[in-house]
C-alpha cells in the first residue's frame, strides 16, 4: 500500500493522525506570518525556532503513524 493511500485512511479512521496534521498546519501558518518578516526581533527568533522543532515533531509522530499502521496492515 502506498504512503498516500495509509495517509488518506490514517485521516479518516485516526484522531490522533487528524490532531497532529491539523496542529502541523496551524504551526505552519504560524511559521508563515514570522517568515514575512524582513527582521526579528530575539524573542521572535526563539518563537520561530521552539514553531520548527514542534512542526518536527508533529511530523515525525505522523511518520511513525503512517509506518505502524504500514507494518500492521500488509
Amino acid at each position: 500500500m502506498k504512503e498516500a493511500e495509509i495517509i488518506s485512511i490514517l485521516r479518516d479512521e485516526s484522531e490522533e493522525f487528524r490532531k497532529l496534521e491539523e496542529e502541523h498546519r496551524k504551526l505552519d501558518q504560524s511559521l508563515d506570518g514570522i517568515n514575512r518578516k524582513k527582521y526579528l526581533t530575539t524573542e521572535e527568533e526563539i518563537e520561530k525556532k521552539k514553531i520548527q522543532k514542534q512542526k518536527l515533531q508533529y511530523k515525525d509522530r505522523m511518520a511513525q503513524l503512517v509506518r505502524e499502521y504500514s507494518r500492521n496492515n500488509n
